[in-house]
C-alpha cells in the first residue's frame, strides 16, 4: 500500500424526510442561493420542500438560480457566479444530482475570483482557472447539497467536471475548499427519476470504483475488499432496481453505494487509472452522449486493450466480483491462454451486466462508427490528455486502439 493522507469533512445526513434538517444546517443569517437543474426539482416539490425548511427558522434571504445543465456549462455557471456577487450570497445550496453539485462547486470558486469592483472575473480568467484544475484558487463560497440523483459521488468529494461547448471541452477540477459543508441524501427523492437516469447512476458509480480498483496490486487489502463489495452491491442492486423500481431498501443501498464509490476512501494508497473517464468526456463533448453511457462504451475496450498491464487485478476481479473459477490460473503451471480466457469472461460478464441495464457497450450501440475515432483523439491531444492511466503510459495511440476496439461488436 502506498503512503496517503485521507481527509473528508462532509457531514452526511441520510434518510427519508431529512431535508427538514436544513433549518439546522444552513447558517441562520445566511444569504442563500439555491441552484438547481432543468426543472425536476420544481415539478417534484423538492424545491418547495427545501425553501420551506429554510424558512422554518432564522432570517435567511433566499434566491434561486435554475437551468444548470446535465453537463454543467461553463457559460451558465459564470452567469450564476454573477448572481452570487450581485446578491452578496454567502451560502450556496445545490439541489439536484452530480451535475448541479459539480456546477455549484465551480460557482463557489469562480464567484470568489472577483475584480476590485466586486464583479466576477472575465471569461478568460475563469477558463484559465478551469484548465489548471482550479487547484491554485484560495477562496470559495460555502456550499451544501441536497442530492436527488445517486451517481457521481460529488456530494462527498471536492471535485467536479465542467463542460464548455464553445471549446468542445469537458474538463475536471478539484479544490478542498469546495467539499460541501453537508449533504442531505433522501432516497425517496430517487423514486421520481426516469429509469434511464437510475441506470446511468448505477453505471457511473460502477466505473468510478473500477477506475480506482482495476490497476495493479499494491497489497491494499482494505481498499480492494471495499471496492469489490461496492461492485457486487451495484450489480445486485442494479438488477434489483430494474426489476422493482419502487423498493425503498434498494434505493437506499444504491444511493449510499454511489456516494461511497467516490468519496476518496477506496482510492487512498492505491494507483488510479481514469482513462475511461477522459476518453468518455470527449464522447460527451462531441456527441452529447450521457456521461455514464460513454463510460460503459469505453470501459470494456480499456479492459481488453490494457489486459496485460492489468492482468493481476483483472484475475482478482474475475474471482472476487464475478465468482469465476481461476484455480487453474493460481495453481502452477498455468498458461497465458487460460488466464486470457478468464479475463475475457470477466469482461463479457461486465458487458452483459451493462446490457441488462439497457446501457451501450460499444460505439455501434451509440450509433457511431470508426469515423468518430480521429476527432476524439484530436480532442484528447488538444486537452493534453496524452499520458493517461496508472502508469501514465496511455498515449494517443493507446487511446486510438481503445476506441478502435470500441468500434467492434463482441
Amino acid at each position: 500500500m502506498n503512503n496517503f493522507q485521507y481527509y473528508n469533512p462532509v457531514r452526511i445526513v441520510f434518510g427519508e424526510g431529512e431535508i427538514a434538517k436544513l433549518s439546522e444546517l444552513v447558517p441562520l443569517e445566511a444569504r442563500v442561493l439555491i441552484t438547481y437543474g432543468g426543472g425536476s426539482a420544481k415539478r417534484t416539490g423538492t424545491l418547495d420542500e427545501v425553501k420551506a425548511a429554510l424558512a422554518s427558522n432564522g432570517n435567511r434571504q433566499v434566491f434561486e438560480f435554475g437551468g444548470i445543465e446535465a453537463n454543467p456549462e461553463f457559460t451558465t455557471l459564470l452567469k450564476a457566479a454573477d448572481s452570487v456577487n450581485e446578491h452578496d450570497i454567502d451560502f450556496l445550496l445545490a439541489v439536484g444530482g452530480g451535475s448541479v453539485i459539480d456546477g455549484t462547486k465551480f460557482i463557489a470558486l469562480v464567484a470568489s475570483m472577483t475584480e476590485d469592483d466586486g464583479k466576477t472575473v472575465s471569461r478568460e480568467q475563469a477558463w484559465e482557472a478551469l484548465t489548471s484544475g482550479c487547484r491554485k484558487l484560495d477562496k470559495a463560497i460555502d456550499l451544501g447539497a441536497v442530492l436527488t440523483i445517486p451517481a457521481t459521488g460529488s456530494e462527498m468529494n471536492s471535485g467536479g467536471v465542467i463542460n464548455y461547448s464553445e471549446r468542445k471541452a469537458k474538463l475536471p477540477f478539484g479544490n478542498p475548499l469546495v467539499f460541501p459543508k453537508f449533504s442531505i441524501l433522501d432516497p425517496a427523492k430517487t423514486l421520481t427519476l426516469p429509469e434511464r437516469q437510475v441506470m446511468n447512476g448505477v453505471a457511473d458509480a460502477f466505473v468510478h470504483v473500477m477506475e480506482q480498483y482495476l490497476t495493479y496490486p499494491v497489497n491494499a487489502k482494505v481498499q480492494d475488499a471495499f471496492a469489490e463489495s461496492l461492485l457486487k452491491i451495484l450489480i445486485e442492486e442494479g438488477r434489483a432496481v430494474k426489476a422493482d423500481p419502487t423498493n425503498m431498501e434498494t434505493r437506499k443501498n444504491l444511493m449510499w453505494t454511489a456516494t461511497m464509490a467516490l468519496n476518496g476512501l477506496i482510492g487512498t494508497g492505491v494507483p488510479q487509472d481514469w482513462t475511461t473517464h477522459m476518453i468518455g468526456h470527449e464522447l460527451t463533448s462531441l456527441h452529447a452522449i450521457d456521461h455514464a453511457r460513454t463510460l460503459t462504451i469505453v470501459l470494456p475496450s480499456v479492459m481488453r486493450e490494457l489486459k496485460d498491464s492489468k492482468k493481476d487485478k483483472l484475475l482478482q476481479y474475475a474471482r472476487n466480483v464475478w465468482n469465476l473459477d481461476i484455480t487453474s490460473v493460481n495453481n502452477q503451471p498455468t498458461s497465458d491462454e487460460s488466464a486470457d480466457a478468464i479475463i475475457e469472461q470477466a469482461i463479457t460478464e461486465t458487458e452483459n451486466f451493462f446490457r441488462e441495464l439497457g446501457l451501450p457497450v460499444n460505439l455501434v450501440d451509440a450509433e457511431l462508427d470508426e469515423s468518430a475515432i480521429e476527432p476524439i483523439v484530436q480532442q484528447l491531444e488538444a486537452h493534453k490528455m496524452t499520458q493517461l492511466g496508472e502508469h501514465r503510459a496511455n498515449d494517443l495511440e493507446v487511446s486510438r486502439r481503445i476506441l478502435q476496439r470500441a468500434a467492434l461488436v463482441h
